[in-house]
Parts: structure tokens; C-alpha cells; sequence
């Protein structure tokens, strides 16, 4: 049965799960068997879906420009950030490492 997308969850707990990071939105795909058992099926850490305890989340609604990003291709993702110029401000340069402000 092919897993369609659930939603997201922000994990609360991780009590041993090494995949999982607290504080952080998750992936939760629909899972009917694991939820019976009070288990969510997770997108976590290592980019594949495992079962976790529910109460390890607080499931959350995002708004749609946050979904659309979330969703976007990694691709995509890395081409938009990569081109990303760090900001230049006027006097901030004495705040730079001193080896950036020798050149």
C-alpha cells in the first residue's frame, strides 16, 4: 500500500532514537496500522520512514508557503541557497576575523 503524506510533526521527545532531533518538524506519512498502536511513521534523520512512539510529537499545521518549501526538490533547495552572497553591510567590516580583514 503506497504511503501518502500525513503531515508534520515537531518531535518533543527522543528518548534513545538517534534518528530523530528535538525541536525539529518532521515528515509523517498516513499509517493506519501504526497509529492503532499509537505509532507514527516518520520521515527521520537517515531520510527513510521508521515507526515511532506518537507521544515523541506534537503534530502542527504549517502554513503553505512553509509546506511548499518543505517539499521542494533538494535540488532545488541547494541551487536557491547556493547562490546566496553573505551580506554586506557598511561597518561591519571591523567585526570580520582579522584574517579577512588583512586582504
Amino acid at each position: 500500500m503506497p504511503m501518502r503524506e500525513k503531515g508534520f510533526a515537531i518531535c518533543v521527545e527522543n528518548r534513545g532514537a538517534e534518528d530523530l532531533e528535538v525541536r525539529k518538524v518532521y515528515r509523517v506519512l498516513h499509517d493506519k496500522d501504526a497509529a492503532a498502536t499509537g505509532y507514527v511513521r516518520v520521515i527521520d534523520e537517515s531520510g527513510d520512514d521508521y515507526l515511532y512512539p506518537a507521544d515523541y510529537f506534537v503534530f502542527v499545521e504549517l502554513p503553505h508557503k512553509a509546506k511548499r518549501a518543505w517539499t521542494a526538490t533538494r535540488s532545488t533547495a541547494k541551487r536557491r541557497s547556493s547562490s546566496n552572497k553573505p551580506l554586506q553591510r557598511p561597518g561591519l567590516a571591523l567585526l570580520a576575523p582579522a584574517a579577512e580583514r588583512r586582504r
